[in-house]
């Protein structure tokens, strides 16, 4: 019995130091972090943003650790003896702490970094009570405390307010918002949002016409686009000027170039293929020594080691060689099929004439499939 017990322990030990191994960061199939993954924890974001994505995790937590009941353990000790809830106990600040910044996609280093350095603001800010007299923690550790963000609408080292406004008094016409709002940076100046321009983004920029406007807002819409610059209104026939590729037609208004048709744009072994606006020169087939559209059919000439057969196809010498083609063999089935249906007819003409009938549906249905113009198989349906 000894033996059996030495030699069952031996067998469990190898068992788990083989699991062991198989799990260690050695192991080929561990599995690692991407060198993306890894660049991206690794981004370093603006003082303002990266305070900001400290905040978003921190608020994450909360909303993952708000409870309705207590669950037992230290939760239930704290609201039994420290005479307040789990809401506010220190017990759900370090839950919400354990797993901060490890939901973020950029800047997870750098975030962990600032948790170190801001950790005791964090607490201050969590023991703030009642808990609805704290200042959102975005306004109270950005921008009272750390001072690395604005209010909205405010830029600069001073958070000055925006002063890009309208008559209206509205901040970039709504079109767009003042640079750096929100940031210790910036000059104030107005960044339109796509389609508008001008100091106040009040109109549209090159490109884009106006194609609703009433008393509180103008929309820019995008010019067609085979316009080149400024137009009136949609489609090619409002263009001011067309882009390259296209030519102005007096009923139409920009129109498509065939740079195919109007010279021979492709050099080498290769032929074009027009575009909306521009063209492709594309490799010809590997058996065409120069062509005039994709495949073997297409060819001038055909390239070395290749021969045009009778329907003008360049096909290998190997295969224009053989004696029975793909053709010649189908009607030599034909044939024999044929053959087979007359034999049989001596003896049984029921047999044959049955016989008869299914060769003629096969054949048929082959030939449907296989005779087509372009040479391809051809469903029935």
């Amino acid at each position: 019995m000894v033996p059996v017990r030495i030699s069952i322990v031996l067998v469990l030990v190898a068992f788990l130091s083989a699991t062991a191994q198989g799990s260690t960061p050695d192991n080929p199939n561990h599995i690692k972090s991407s060198p993306k993954k890894e660049e991206r924890a690794a981004a370093k974001l603006p003082p303002c943003a990266a305070c900001a994505a400290l905040v978003g995790s921190f608020e994450k937590g909360m909303e993952r650790t708000a409870r309705g009941k207590f669950e037992g353990g230290d939760a239930a000790w704290e609201e039994k003896n420290q005479g307040k809830g789990y809401a506010s106990s220190e017990v759900r600040f370090v839950e919400i702490q354990e797993r901060i910044c490890k939901d973020l996609e950029r800047g997870e280093t750098q975030c962990h970094d600032n948790h170190h350095s801001w950790e005791d603001h964090l607490e201050t800010w969590w023991k703030i009570q009642p808990m609805e007299t704290r200042a959102p923690l975005k306004d109270w550790l950005c921008i009272e405390t750390l001072k690395a963000c604005c209010p909205e609408e405010h830029f600069g080292a001073d958070c000055e307010p925006c002063f890009m406004k309208d008559k209206d008094g509205v901040i970039c016409s709504g079109n767009g918002k003042c640079k750096g709002s929100g940031t210790r940076k910036g000059n104030g100046k107005c960044a339109c949002d796509r389609g508008y321009g001008g100091e106040l983004c009040e109109k549209c920029a090159v490109g884009f016409y106006e194609s609703y406007k009433d008393e509180d807002k103008a929309l820019c819409s995008p010019c067609h686009k085979s316009c080149l610059g400024h137009c009136t209104g949609s489609g090619p026939k409002n263009c001011a000027a067309c882009k390259g590729g296209y030519t102005m037609d007096k009923e139409h208004g920009c129109t498509d170039i065939d740079e195919c048709l109007l010279s021979q744009p492709c050099t080498g072994n290769k032929f074009c293929v027009n575009t909306e606006g521009t063209f492709q020169c594309l490799r010809c087939d590997k058996a065409c020594n120069g062509c005039e559209g994709d495949g073997p059919d297409s060819c001038l000439v055909c390239a070395e080691g290749f021969v045009k057969n009778k329907d003008g196809l360049c096909i290998t010498e190997q295969t224009a060689g053989r004696i029975f083609t793909i053709s010649n063999t189908r009607f030599f089935t034909y044939i024999g099929l044929g053959v087979a249906a007359c034999i049989i007819f001596q003896r049984s003409v029921v047999v044959a004439g049955i016989l008869g009938l299914v060769i003629a549906v096969y054949i048929t249905i082959s030939e449907y499939y296989l005779q087509n113009a372009s040479g391809e198989l051809k469903p029935i349906l």
